[in-house]
């Protein structure tokens, strides 16, 4: 019983923080960056638009621009493909998610790497589905 509900707990907490990246940037904690992603799986209809949050969540000290570079699976668009988050900038990054009239149903993944201007690069990745409208 005590299992479960740790699982429970657990996915909970997922679901309300978001999917983060392993740490990118610099070793330390406070020197370094995630990158958050929606932890559920997004729908977009055939032909429609949907905008989804990719966020930095940013160490204390962690003061660089940071390069966000995503690739959607064959199938369907995301817009912008190249984001640059300057330092001073709200972590907050906005993406239309597209699929065309005649797209595949079915899951989609989308990829985010961010590189930082020094230090290392992280990445993440989401899940799309696409439905009939």
């Amino acid at each position: 019983m005590k299992t479960a509900m740790t699982i429970v707990m657990m996915l909970a907490l997922t679901a309300g923080f978001g999917c983060l990246s392993p740490r990118g940037g610099g070793m330390s904690q406070d020197e370094g960056f995630k990158i958050a992603v929606p932890t559920l799986t997004t729908e977009v209809k055939q032909g429609e638009l949907q905008t989804v949050t990719v966020s930095l969540h940013r160490g204390e000290s962690f003061k660089r621009d940071v390069t966000l570079e995503v690739k959607p699976s064959k199938g369907i668009s995301v817009d912008p493909d190249h984001v640059l988050v300057k330092a001073g900038d709200k972590p907050d990054v906005q993406l239309r998610i597209s699929a065309a009239k005649d797209a595949a149903l079915g899951e989609y993944r989308v990829y985010v790497k961010g590189t930082p201007g020094t230090g290392e690069p992280t990445s993440t990745e989401f899940n799309v589905k696409v439905v009939a409208p």
